[in-house]
């Protein structure tokens, strides 16, 4: 597929507009910039992501509602709780994200971190240097993280894998927080074992609306397939880092720039003028 330079142009004039620190206080990925250890970031960033679906402003407060129940030192409190410690979290509810999610994510994290000193081994095990994309590294993350004897099975539907065919958006939206790598300062680029051509690009509403739009989205739903072949055309654009278009793909969702279109181009026509 031949991309039209205009669309070329649009899009990285806003993945430069969008990939700035303005863009965090408003957007899930500030709960995990509230912190510096990089164990801290790991955790909280999960849960952000895992928990990234409604109004921006509620998944933030949410966030933060949890980490103030972790201490606000998700780590610390992950290696070091008590059992009376995780009552606190028996009335905590998300969405269809409730208490026997929360504790079992917890408990996950406890053995895991117990083994590691970082969640990018969770991620890595399945997970060939030489691999397309991350596929086989969300199916074997999603086989680890439920490996802990009797699992809650409702957990389930709460850690998207392929296996199901689900786009895996909110986990491809926290492996581009811990793998991207740029001096923007919104994505963190930490894990250094999954490289960035390899990332799948995150398709919630936005993105697939503007896809849609620009001809990169043709699938009858946002499936895997879906996120494979849009992401296989960021790569036409940037085969290094394609999901960096993340950033104009949502930004120009938020900005309903295609219902504007009208008033968009009559706004570039006074820019030349000009």
């Amino acid at each position: 597929m031949n991309i039209p330079q205009s669309t070329v142009d649009l899009l990285n004039e806003k993945y430069e507009q969008f990939n700035k620190p303005d863009f965090i206080p408003d957007d899930p990925v500030s709960i995990p910039h509230r912190f510096s250890l990089k164990q801290d970031i790991e955790i909280s960033g999960f849960f952000a992501a895992v928990l990234a679906w409604g109004q921006r402003k509620t998944i933030i407060n949410k966030c933060t509602q949890l980490m103030e129940m972790m201490d606000n030192a998700p780590y610390q409190f992950i290696t070091q709780h008590t059992e009376s410690d995780l009552r606190r979290f028996l009335d905590f509810k998300h969405r269809t994200f409730n208490a026997t999610d929360t504790l079992y994510f917890i408990e996950f994290f406890r053995e895991h971190y117990a083994k590691s000193n970082t969640l990018e081994t969770a991620f890595t095990k399945t997970l060939s240097p030489e691999a397309e994309n991350i596929k086989s590294s969300l199916v074997g993350f999603h086989n680890h993280f439920f490996s802990l004897p009797e699992f809650p099975q409702r957990t389930r539907k709460h850690v998207a894998t392929p296996v199901r065919n689900s786009s895996c958006k909110r986990i491809n939206m926290y492996l581009r927080w811990m793998v991207r790598k740029d001096n923007k300062g919104v994505d963190f680029g930490i894990w250094q074992q999954i490289k960035p051509s390899q990332l799948i690009c995150p398709c919630d509403v936005h993105v697939e609306r503007v896809a849609r739009h620009l001809g990169m989205f043709n699938r009858p739903k946002p499936d895997w397939q879906a996120a494979e072949e849009l992401t296989n055309h960021l790569k036409l654009l940037d085969p290094h880092d394609p999901v960096k278009y993340d950033f104009a793909l949502f930004g120009l969702g938020i900005e309903q720039y295609f219902l504007l279109l009208p008033r968009n181009l009559a706004n570039k026509t006074k820019e030349k003028k000009h």
